[in-house]
């Protein structure tokens, strides 16, 4: 089955891929979550960058980025904030995950302004993060809630995941993401 990988900024997703991406994500988050909103993504952030897998021409794969400049202790760090990590089930077991997530760390590292990949996830998914080079980071972190623009939730003891594309150097201090996560 031929593979494809693409990267498309927001701004440039047309109607059939919007089509596309709202049916990979309501096939897997419809039941729970309701219906996908490419600028809200069930409350996170949207993506500046989309990184796209398609087997003949089916998109299959997401991988989403947004820029942000966060505060990390007495620190400003400039992350791609990473979310929206999906492989359709009919596509999963094959390394399509792997593959398209280096796609989207060379499309990181290829914008100066992004020091490191960031990114909340759940317990179990960690080992692939890690496989695909990503570290894990021991912080208290703090975001805008998702459905409450006004409150703030504290989050001391989730998986945090960085990816370096500059520095190793990751600053040490509680982490602030000054707005909602990915």
């Amino acid at each position: 089955m031929p593979e494809e990988f693409r990267v498309v900024t927001h701004r440039a997703l047309t109607g059939p891929l919007r089509a596309a991406l709202h049916r990979l994500f309501d096939s897997e988050y419809l039941t729970e979550y309701g219906a996908w909103d490419p600028d809200r993504p069930y409350g996170y952030s949207p993506a500046d960058v989309h990184t796209l897998a398609f087997v003949d021409s089916a998109l299959v794969g997401h991988i989403g980025f947004q820029v942000r400049t966060i505060s990390v202790g007495e620190a400003e760090v400039s992350v791609a904030g990473t979310g929206g990590v999906l492989v359709d089930e009919v596509a999963r077991g094959r390394g399509l995950g792997r593959r398209l997530m280096m796609c989207a760390q060379q499309e990181m590292g290829k914008d100066a302004r992004i020091e490191f990949g960031y990114l909340g996830c759940r317990e179990e998914v960690v080992p692939f993060y890690e496989r695909a080079g990503w570290l894990r980071i021991r912080a208290v972190e703090r975001h805008m809630s998702m459905q409450d623009p006004q409150a703030t939730v504290v989050s001391p003891d989730s998986p945090l995941l960085i990816f370096p594309t500059r520095t190793v150097d990751w600053p040490v201090g509680d982490i602030d993401l000054r707005g909602t996560p990915w």
